[in-house]
């Protein structure tokens, strides 16, 4: 097969994949349909035990030793709360949330939306000891939230994108915090000291100028990772904390790119008039344009770097194999009543209700006290519609449950819970904003031939 016929039905199609935000959402949905067909097949006990394997890593007296799904859930996904501590960094420093004023309303509805839904839960589980999963309900997964939004395209205004962005990043971070005070066994405080050590290297390496990514990939995962790990805390904390120092700045300034990039380019062309050797012409050429790569570098701040290096790794490997490890749940008759258990009506309520109550009730009473204003081209409708989409809490949701519970049956109506609400959420979002956009455009061409109808009208009169 030739080249060109490789690229055209193979590997464009495959970039194309790559590059749409919708795919992340649609490979998260088919990792967990493959995840609940297998669990409710003849290999479901192959696929349960499989996560219960142990895997030992250490030498002589110190060894780590976790099941595969501890691996997964402490190990894999570090890397993508590392992305997430990435996005939050540049969030604060140059996005939404640099702002204070524009940061209020999307800060504002994601507290909405974190703390009604545990309120919800609470009522239904208060008195048993299901109450721990208090945490489970409060996360919005922004990979399917944002991914139904981009189905829609242009029926949406990219405003209300940019706003739920915000939203679920503001939510990941109150998670992460949920996650490292209420959600951690016994502290181990000489290794929690020894994390400190290490996140201050890191934070030393920042300040003095460290450019190096592979320093601070050592020093993270070798140190703090490996230190928060052994102290109690979640693992993952120590991933977004690694994140929070990692360098903004860049070697070298825009200025300066420019006129390196204008002295190699000028270079190439001197090189082509000059007559020579077509092998020396072409080697000093591709040496030339070699340099344009590692200048590029230079000028892109290491965080950046990282956050467009590992955004494809997480997407499409690490949350798929989360996804596949953690959302199997085996359907037998007696599950059918774990629908109406306090953990699962919890969930689901908290989800559906109380995230769009949260999320709707916090920008109202922002809009009416006037501190905030809505984003441009944004409706309430709209609002509403994100408050329906916030309820899709697929990726941080299942990973609380395997913090907040030791009881199987509480996993497995937790759950339940999970996949019933993003579920009802991401279709009833859907089709909402679709509604919406198309009622618009119906009033729109109303207004337009009502407009043409009163032109003609004075027309006639003329």
């Amino acid at each position: 097969m030739k080249k060109s016929t490789l690229d055209l039905y193979l590997l464009l199609p495959i970039k194309n994949f790559i590059e749409k935000q919708t795919s992340v959402g649609l490979l998260l949905i088919f990792s967990a349909l493959i995840a609940m067909i297998v669990a409710n097949s003849p290999w479901t006990e192959g696929y349960h035990s499989l996560w219960k394997q142990y895997i030992h890593i250490g030498i002589n007296d110190f060894m780590i030793r976790k099941n595969l799904l501890h691996w997964i859930n402490d190990g894999l996904m570090s890397m993508f709360f590392f992305l997430v501590g990435l996005e939050l960094k540049r969030e604060v420093l140059h996005g939404e949330l640099s702002n204070i004023r524009g940061a209020i309303l999307p800060i504002g509805a994601a507290v909405g939306g974190m703390a009604f839904p545990a309120i919800i839960y609470f009522m239904f589980t208060q008195g048993t000891p299901a109450i721990s999963g208090w945490g489970i309900p409060m996360a919005t997964d922004i990979a399917f939230a944002l991914g139904i939004l981009y189905l829609l395209g242009d029926k949406v205004p990219l405003s209300l994108k940019v706003f739920l962005t915000a939203i679920a990043i503001v939510d990941d971070l109150g998670a992460v915090l949920v996650i490292a005070f209420f959600y951690t066994s016994e502290l181990s405080l000489e290794s929690l000291g020894m994390g400190a050590f290490f996140l201050l290297i890191l934070l030393s390496a920042n300040k003095i100028g460290i450019r190096n990514t592979f320093f601070y990939a050592i020093m993270g995962i070798g140190g703090l990772w490996l230190a928060i790990l052994l102290s109690g805390v979640h693992a993952t904390i120590a991933a977004v904390l690694a994140a929070f120092a990692i360098p903004t700045s860049r070697r070298i300034n825009t200025p300066v790119f420019l006129r390196k990039v204008k002295w190699l380019t000028n270079e190439i062309k001197n090189t082509l008039k000059v007559p020579r050797e077509e092998n020396e012409g072409e080697d000093h050429i591709s040496n030339t344009i070699e340099k344009f790569s590692s200048l590029a570098e230079d000028a892109t701040p290491p965080l950046q770097r990282l956050e467009h290096a590992l955004h494809p790794f997480v997407s499409f490997v690490v949350l798929p194999i989360f996804a596949f490890a953690n959302a199997g749940v085996t359907i037998t008759a007696e599950s059918l009543t774990f629908f109406t258990s306090p953990v699962a009506l919890g969930v689901i309520l908290g989800l559906i209700i109380g995230k769009f109550f949260g999320v709707v009730l916090l920008t109202r009473i922002l809009i009416w006290l006037k501190i905030c204003t809505l984003p441009k081209g944004v409706k309430w409708p709209h609002i509403y519609g994100v408050g329906i989409l916030a309820a899709i809490g697929f990726t941080m949701s299942l990973f609380i449950t395997e913090l907040a519970f030791n009881d199987e049956n509480f996993m497995v109506q937790a759950k339940i819970g999970i996949l019933t609400a993003s579920l009802v959420a991401g279709l009833l979002g859907y089709f909402y904003l679709k509604f919406i956009s198309r009622k618009k455009k119906q009033k729109a061409r109303k207004s337009t031939l009502q407009a043409r109808r009163e032109a003609f009208k004075k027309l006639e009169v003329i």
